[in-house]
C-alpha cells in the first residue's frame, strides 16, 4: 500500500467519523487548505522528474477529487440532519388557532353615531340626514337667525361664491348645524315628528376643542302638548344609556337661542379622576362640578310658523350636542385635532372592532 492509499484512507475514516460542520471544517482545512497534507503532496509535483510526474501525479490529484468529494457528501448528509432537528423542534401545531390578520376597526365618530342611533330608536326616533350644502333660508332665516346675527358673519360661516345662489337668489353655504334637517322634515311631513339628525357640519373655528368641520346631532320632537318635562326626561334617558352610568343629574339652566323659546344649557356632573372627567354624580357634591354639555328648548313659534304649521296646534322641543365631544368625554380623549388627523396609531388605540354594537339597554360593554 502506498503513502497517497493510506493517507486517502485515513482521511476518508476521518471524514465518515466527523460528528458535526465543525469537524468537517477542520478536516478540510488540514487536507485542502494552504498548509493541508493534499496540499503538499500537490506541490511536490513541480520538483518531480518527468517520470515521477507522470506516476504519482494522476494518483494525488485522484486523492484530492476523492477527498474534496466526501467532505461535500458528509458536509450535506449533516447539513440535512441539523434540518431534520430543527424541523421536529419547530414543528407548527396545526389544531392551533391562526394569527389574527390585520383588520380595520371603526372610528370614534362612527361608533357614537352607531350608539346614538341605536339609544334613539329604542326611544322611538327616526334618524333624519339633508345635504351639507345648504341654503341659508334653512340654516338660518327659517330657524330664527335674522340676517343681523353675528351667526351670519364671515368670519364663523363658509359661504360659496355669490354666482352659486340658489335659483331664488338664496345664499349657499356649508350647513353650520344640522338644524335644517329639521326644517326640511317639519315642511315634507305631518307631526308627529321624532328625529334625530346627525351630521357633519362647518364652522370657520380651530383649536383643541374646535375644528372648522365636527359631527353634531340634534333632536326634534314635535306634537300635541309637549312641554319642558318631555325634553328632561328624553335627555336624561339618552345619557344614561350612553354614558352607561345610572346617577347622571342635569341641570338645566335658563338661556337664548333664536330657534328655542324657553331655552336652557343643560349642565352635567362630573368628577375629575386621573385627570381624566368622568361624567356622573352631583355637580353640587364634594368632588364634583358642573360642565355644560348641550342646548336644549322648546321650539320657537316663529320657527313652526315658517314651516307651515299652526304653533297653537303643534309645540315641541330640541337639543343638540358635538358626537365629537361626546366622544371625548366617554372614550377619554383630549384633542378634538385627532379626531381628523389620520393617524393609524390613534385609530388602533381608540378604534373599535367592527361588532361592537351598542344597545339602550347595555351599551357597548354589555
Amino acid at each position: 500500500m502506498s503513502d497517497i492509499q493510506a493517507i486517502q484512507i485515513r482521511l476518508m475514516d476521518d471524514i465518515a467519523a466527523a460528528a458535526d460542520l465543525d469537524a468537517i471544517e477542520t478536516l478540510r482545512v488540514a487536507a485542502l487548505g494552504k498548509a493541508g497534507s493534499i496540499t503538499a503532496l500537490l506541490k511536490t509535483l513541480g520538483g518531480m522528474t518527468p517520470d515521477e510526474r507522470q506516476a504519482k501525479g494522476p494518483e494525488i490529484h485522484t486523492l484530492r477529487e476523492t477527498v474534496t468529494a466526501a467532505l461535500g457528501a458528509r458536509k450535506a448528509a449533516l447539513d440535512a440532519a441539523a434540518l431534520d432537528i430543527r424541523l421536529a423542534a419547530e414543528a407548527i401545531d396545526m389544531s392551533l388557532p391562526a394569527d389574527p390578520a390585520p383588520r380595520g376597526s371603526v372610528h370614534p365618530v362612527s361608533q357614537v353615531m352607531d350608539e346614538l342611533a341605536e339609544i334613539f330608536a329604542d326611544m322611538g326616533f327616526a334618524v333624519a340626514t339633508g345635504p351639507e350644502i345648504e341654503d341659508d333660508w334653512r340654516n338660518f332665516t327659517a330657524l330664527n337667525i335674522p340676517e343681523t346675527h353675528p351667526a351670519r358673519a364671515m368670519h364663523d360661516t363658509f359661504y360659496f361664491p355669490s354666482q352659486m345662489n340658489d335659483a331664488d337668489g338664496r345664499a349657499m353655504l356649508l350647513r353650520t348645524h344640522t338644524s335644517p334637517v329639521q326644517i326640511r322634515t317639519m315642511m315634507s311631513q305631518e307631526p308627529p315628528i321624532r328625529i334625530i339628525a346627525p351630521g357633519r357640519v362647518y364652522r370657520s373655528d380651530s383649536d383643541a376643542t374646535h375644528t372648522p368641520m365636527f359631527h353634531q346631532v340634534e333632536g326634534l320632537v314635535i306634537d300635541r302638548g309637549i312641554h319642558m318635562g318631555h325634553l328632561k326626561w328624553t335627555l336624561e334617558t339618552f345619557l344614561k344609556a350612553y354614558f352607561e352610568r345610572d346617577d347622571i343629574v342635569l341641570r338645566l339652566r335658563p338661556s337664548y337661542f333664536p330657534f328655542t323659546e324657553p331655552s336652557a344649557e343643560v349642565d352635567v356632573g362630573y368628577a375629575q379622576e386621573k385627570g381624566r372627567r368622568i361624567v356622573g354624580g352631583n355637580g353640587d357634591d364634594e368632588g364634583h362640578a358642573w360642565m355644560e354639555l348641550l342646548g336644549s328648548g322648546m321650539v320657537n313659534r316663529r320657527v313652526i310658523a315658517n314651516c307651515g304649521l299652526d304653533p297653537d296646534e303643534w309645540q315641541g322641543f330640541a337639543f343638540g350636542v358635538g358626537v365629537d365631544r361626546l366622544a371625548m368625554l366617554k372614550y377619554g380623549m383630549d384633542d378634538l385635532r385627532a379626531f381628523f388627523d389620520g393617524d393609524l396609531r390613534w385609530l388602533s388605540h381608540y378604534g373599535f372592532g367592527a361588532l361592537s354594537v351598542p344597545t339602550l339597554s347595555g351599551g357597548i360593554s354589555a
